[in-house]
Formats: C-alpha cells, structure tokens, sequence
C-alpha cells in the first residue's frame, strides 16, 4: 500500500512538473520588455515629440488658403402701385429680378521675421524629441534591472528553500535516531523533547522560506504581466554567465572613480536627457525674447469675381503686402514669459546637478556593497567547510557518548546558517555587478527586443 502511494505521488508531481510553464531570465526580460504599461506609454508619447518638430519646420513654409462664394438673389415686386407724372396717373406692373455673383480667392502668408522664435522653437522640439528617446532607453534599462532582480530573488529564495528541506531531513533523522536510542536507554528523554522542538522549528522555517518563494515569484509574474496563478518553472541554478561573474573582482575597478563617473555620465540615457532638457529651456529664453523684437510678416493674394461663372476669371485683383509690428508694451506679459523661462533653466540646472550628484552616490555606494559582498564570498565558502566539519565532528561525539544534543543542534543550527549566508552572499554580489551595469548606463536590453 505504502508502495503504491508513493508512486502515485512521484506520478503526480511528474505531471505537476510536466505542466508548469518554463520561464528562463532571458524569457522573463523579453515579456517584460514587450508588456510593461509604463514602456508602452513612452513610446506612445514619442509620436507627440514626432509630431512637435514637424510642426516646428513648418513655422518657415507659407500658410496657403483658398476661398470660393456664391450668392443668389432673387427680388419680386408686388406692383400695383400708383403714381402721378405731368399730370397723367401710371400704374406699376409686377417685376421680378434675379442676381448672381461669384468669387474666387486664394492668399498665402509667411513669417519673415518672428524674433528668432521660429528658430529657437525648432531647437527646442528637438532637443525634445531626442531627450525622450534617451529617457525611453533609460526606461527599457529601468526594466530589464528590475526584472533581474525579482527573477534573482526567485532563484534565491529557491536555493535557501533546498537548505531549508535539508535541515527538515537532517532533524526528522537525527529524530527518529534520538527516539530509538532512548527506547534502547541511551541518551535521555529530554534530549528527544529538545530534538523535536529542533525539528518542528524547522519546519517553520520551511513553510516561511516556502511563503517567502511564493511571495518573489508574485512579483515578478506581477511586474511581467503575467497571471500570479499561472505556475512557472524557474532556473534552479547559477547559469555560466552567472558563475563567471563571482569569479570577477569588480569590487577593484573603483580604484579610479573619477574615470568611472566620467564613464557614466558619458553614457547614462537619463542624465543625457536631462540635459537636454536644460538646452530646451535655454531655447524657451530665446522664444520669450522674442516678444520683444519686431515682427515682419508678408501676404500675397489673389481673388476675381463675377455675376457669370464663364466670364468669372475676366476680373482679377492682385495683391502684396508687408506687415511691420513693433510691440511697444505688451502689458508686462513678454516680461512674465521671460522670467518663467528663466526660472525653468534654473530648476533644470538643479536637476543635472542632482542627478549628476546621485549618479556618483550610486556608483559609490555599489562598489563598497560589491567588497562587502566579495569578502562575505570568501567568508562563506569557509564558514560553509568549518561548519559542516564542526556538525560532522559533534555528532560523531554525541554518537560515541561524549557529546550533548545541544552541541550537535548549534553545530547544525551554524551549518544551515553558513549555507543561506553563502547563497545571500552570492546573489547579492551577481545583483550588484547588475546594478553596477544599470548606474553606469550599460545594462543591456537591445538583444531582448
């Protein structure tokens, strides 16, 4: 019977498996770059930004326009009327009379002169344009980073979930060795109390690091798109790209910050787009200046008319005009516009200087997390080999009689502790180098798209 169930089990969670959905780092990235609302909504943003600098060259053109009537009219007079002329008395018949007329015009008028706005505007759509193609690059790489680290965290909560499921197996042995002994009058039965408090603790921990995984993988499914109750199979171990990132020594490469931060200044989307926002601005100064210059504008028309439409282009009339305008006071308003321009650049510069400032706290900070994280490496795998000795070496004395249980659970309670730092110390360092990629504006996203 036993037999049986246990290979019903096995069955069942073969075809548990078979049905989960695989859903690699690469995969992960790919959706996300596809279904993110917020790329979505910057990239539909960029049509408006398209659509501001064609509107800008066609400040320069001509506006053209056509016009076109034509009227009816039709007066019928009653008669009947009576009047006197030298004597003799007439008589009005009834009339009846029918006019048309028709006109055809068409004009054209262009900006000879606007101040330079027109110029300073066409910058200005374009430094639009193109600073939000880099935030919509900055934004991909916003993704692709938070998207590595919840799959990171996925894959992690998986490693501590498997030291979690050993330390059950370990208790429920050393268990049910503990009782056997002391049904034999080994050991006391305090010690098989103490086991099963150990063991149920366990247990906890288990269902705890199972709610922790469940939890990681909601928001990464969350933040791709994708149904949290969808049940996807992720990558139970280091991939060889990740492998050979712990043995890179990037913790080094902030001997020479300054050329660091040169470095991503040069290539940060975000702090490129910044500051073209602040040449945006500059160009808004030009534009409100430009109320206070001089306006010269010129027309050119065209027209005819006629009360028959086959004689209607008999009759034309031409024309070319000049306009001069000269503001001489415009309210203050030219004054306002040009101290709100002002104004802009000045908070634009703030937010280059801030940007610029958190930019070198960022890289700063990663390199002094990447040598806590390189030296909690080397700490780990030698923790991980005195621990596992230590355990080996109070079981063996606990076994002989030499020993306490407390010395063999400490033993094991530093063990488990050893691994889940050593898998901590590993993610953490494999997330950093990633972080260190996104701070200097590297992070690769192309190739997912």
């Amino acid at each position: 019977m036993r037999t049986l169930l246990s290979l019903l089990l096995i069955l069942g969670n073969t075809m548990f498996l078979s049905a989960q959905k695989q859903l690699s780092l690469d995969e992960a990235i790919k959706i996300a770059l596809q279904k993110n609302s917020t790329l979505k909504k910057t990239e539909n943003n960029l049509a408006t930004y398209h659509s501001n600098v064609k509107a800008a060259y066609g400040a320069f053109l001509p506006s053209l326009g056509a016009s076109g009537s034509a009227s009816w009219n039709r007066n019928e007079a009653a008669g009947g009327e009576t009047f006197v002329y030298q004597g003799t008395t007439f008589t009005s018949e009834p009339v009846t009379t029918e006019t048309r007329n028709y006109s055809v015009g068409a004009g054209a008028s262009i900006d000879l002169f606007d101040g330079l706005s027109n110029f300073a505007n066409l910058s200005q759509t374009k430094n639009d344009l193109e600073s939000a193609e880099l935030f919509f690059e900055r934004v991909k790489q916003d993704i692709v980073f938070n998207t590595i680290n919840l799959y990171y965290a996925v894959v992690n909560n998986q490693q501590l979930l498997k030291v979690k499921e050993e330390d059950v197996k370990w208790n429920q042995k050393n268990l049910e060795t503990i009782t056997e002994r002391n049904r034999l009058g080994a050991v006391t039965l305090a010690d098989v109390y103490a086991q099963q408090v150990r063991f149920g603790n366990a247990e906890l921990e288990l269902v705890r690091t199972k709610n922790i995984l469940e939890s990681s993988k909601a928001d990464l499914l969350d933040y791709l798109g994708l149904d949290v109750l969808d049940q996807y199979q992720f990558s139970d171990s280091l991939s060889p790209q990740e492998l050979s990132i712990l043995q890179k020594d990037l913790s080094k490469e902030d001997e020479n910050v300054s050329k660091i931060v040169e470095e991503a200044l040069n290539k940060r989307p975000d702090y490129q787009s910044v500051k073209l926002d602040l040449e945006s601005a500059n160009n808004g100064i030009t534009k409100a200046w430009s109320g206070y210059l001089p306006r010269l504008t010129g027309s050119a028309n065209f027209s005819t008319y006629s009360n028959d439409v086959s004689k209607l282009f008999k009759s034309r009339n031409y024309s070319l005009g000049l306009t001069l305008s000269i503001p001489i006071f415009s309210n203050f308003s030219t004054e306002n516009q040009v101290q709100l321009a002002k104004v802009n650049v000045m908070n634009k510069e703030i937010v280059v200087t801030d940007l610029e400032r958190q930019i070198k706290k960022n890289l700063k900070r990663t390199f002094l997390d990447l040598q806590a994280a390189e030296k909690a490496l080397e700490v780990g795998k030698r923790n991980i080999v005195a621990a596992q000795e230590n355990l080996k070496i109070e079981s063996e004395k606990y076994s002989l009689g030499a020993g306490t249980l407390l010395n063999v659970l400490v033993a094991n309670s530093e063990f488990t502790n050893a691994q889940t730092n050593f898998i901590n110390a590993q993610f953490a360092y494999i997330t950093l180098s990633e972080q260190l990629k996104y701070y200097l504006g590297v992070i690769e996203y192309k190739s997912y798209e």
